[in-house]
């Protein structure tokens, strides 16, 4: 069974991911990560180059791959994996989907210094972009979690062990 880690930009997936791989003893697969190997470049330059459509297609791709080898691992995905149906179902055939939540102004505390995450929608100021993608993929994250853990005010080994607490407790992992 793959623990499966899901949330907007800034909720904490990749350091908790690790976390939560290190304290299993299990692969972790970062799927931004993979993208930028199977592109050779970083995620700002594919989108400036392929537009947004061209990174989800890669997305798409490289979660095809690692939903075909991962076992009993942690996938880290990035924040709009939930945007494709067929994503999600690759990912939840083997897996359970941890959503990671916070508050808007945690998310902005946290990401808007970070150069390595292009906008997602032109035309709105950084606050107004975020409180928007929010709000349009509420819907999905919500329906693709089996757990949820909000992250504003936790420190992310707290979080790391609650989700670990839950999936013992589910019987998903040893």
């Amino acid at each position: 069974m793959n623990i499966v880690m899901l949330g907007y930009r800034g909720t904490g997936k990749s350091v908790i991911a690790k976390i939560i791989s290190d304290e299993l003893g299990r692969k972790l697969y970062r799927v931004d990560d993979l993208i930028v190997q199977a592109a050779g470049k970083p995620i700002p330059e594919i989108v400036k180059q392929q537009g947004w459509s061209g990174f989800r297609k890669l997305e798409c791709e490289v979660v095809s791959r690692v939903t075909g080898e991962a076992q009993d691992s942690v996938i880290d995905c990035g924040g709009g994996v939930v945007l494709d149906d067929n994503n999600m179902t690759l990912l939840k055939r083997e897996g359970r989907c941890v959503l990671l939540t916070a508050s808007l102004s945690a998310i902005i505390r946290r990401i808007k210094k970070d150069r390595n995450r292009p906008g997602l929608k032109e035309g709105l100021s950084f606050e107004e972009e975020q409180k928007q993608i929010l709000a349009d993929r509420h819907e999905k994250y919500q329906s693709s979690a089996d757990f949820i853990c909000d992250t504003t005010s936790q420190r992310p080994g707290e979080t790391a062990h609650e989700i670990i607490a839950f999936f013992k407790k589910q019987g998903w992992v040893k």
